[in-house]
């Protein structure tokens, strides 16, 4: 379990931000959070606010606890690392009871201050950026809303792709009971995504691409190559009946099942390649995940 229970003797009349700042040896702002994610309770289970004055005996937090399942970062600095993360892995935990996420390896690795700059989604595999620090957190956040970022995407789908393309169509919410399902309708967002053929495999008809989404819309990659007619290989969402898609989230779709219906185990789409000036140092990192370039 991610989140663990810990106890601490209180000291009534003490702030319970400054306390935990000091029983805990942590920063400020952890402990701000701790109280802001309503994990700090007194001994009678009532959460505790902010300026709170402790007038218990102890207290109780639940603390997000790192377990290391063999995911180790690709590129580490001192302000900010990058994993390669496996498919079907969650970037953040979806409740307190989930078992494990790739957060799980970014607090085992650098501790409570370190977190995951962006998301993608948990089929999706390949590169992550987190920061090891508050400063470069704000900064990096930043830098990702001001779109300064390049990312690029090896996609494998359905069918030729001949030629270097495009897509330029507005996303937004499809008219579906599958609530996270996006699809191109007029009044969406404006969402540009670059496609470039890499490869063709005849005998499976499928073509490898290399995809650069321009704008950073949910599922975007996969709703613009649906559209064209080249659906992502294993994707469970769209290009599929929506029953399909329906029992894939509700968990009742089996693998056998999968593999026949959307053409693989997973989803494949991996995050590859990603470049950005940091400190007035430009870094360019590749993906190393072995499963891709033994698949593809």
């Amino acid at each position: 379990m991610p989140f663990v229970v810990k106890r601490l003797e209180a000291k009534r009349g003490q702030n319970v931000q400054i306390f935990l700042y000091e029983a805990l040896n942590c920063s400020m702002s952890y402990a701000q959070k701790l109280l802001d994610k309503k994990r700090v309770y007194d001994d009678k289970g009532n959460i505790l606010q902010k300026k709170q004055l402790l007038k218990c005996d102890y207290i109780e937090f639940a603390e997000f606890v790192g377990e290391h399942r063999g995911v180790n970062p690709l590129f580490i600095t001192e302000d900010f690392a990058l994993f390669d993360k496996p498919s079907g892995v969650l970037v953040h935990p979806a409740t307190r009871a989930t078992p494990y996420c790739l957060l799980d390896e970014v607090k085992y690795h650098f501790g409570n201050e370190a977190n995951i700059t962006h998301r993608i989604d948990a089929e999706t595999s390949g590169l992550l950026l987190v920061s090891r620090n508050k400063y470069s957190e704000q900064i990096l956040k930043i830098m990702w809303d001001e779109k300064e970022f390049t990312k690029k995407y090896l996609a494998l789908v359905e069918g030729e792709v001949k030629d270097e393309l495009i897509i330029d169509k507005p996303i937004g919410k499809a008219d579906s009971f599958i609530r996270v399902k996006m699809k191109v309708r007029e009044d969406g967002k404006h969402s540009t995504t670059k496609v470039k053929p890499l490869t063709y495999n005849k005998e499976k008809n499928q073509t490898l691409l290399e995809v650069t989404p321009i704008t950073g819309r949910q599922h975007q990659i996969r709703v613009h190559l649906d559209y064209i007619g080249h659906r992502i290989v294993g994707d469970p969402i769209y290009g599929v009946p929506e029953d399909v898609s329906d029992r894939y989230l509700g968990r009742k779709l089996s693998e056998e099942e999968r593999i026949e219906l959307t053409g693989s185990h997973r989803l494949w789409l991996h995050a590859n390649y990603l470049e950005f000036n940091f400190h007035n140092r430009l870094y360019k990192i590749n993906s190393k995940n072995k499963e891709i370039y033994e698949q593809l």
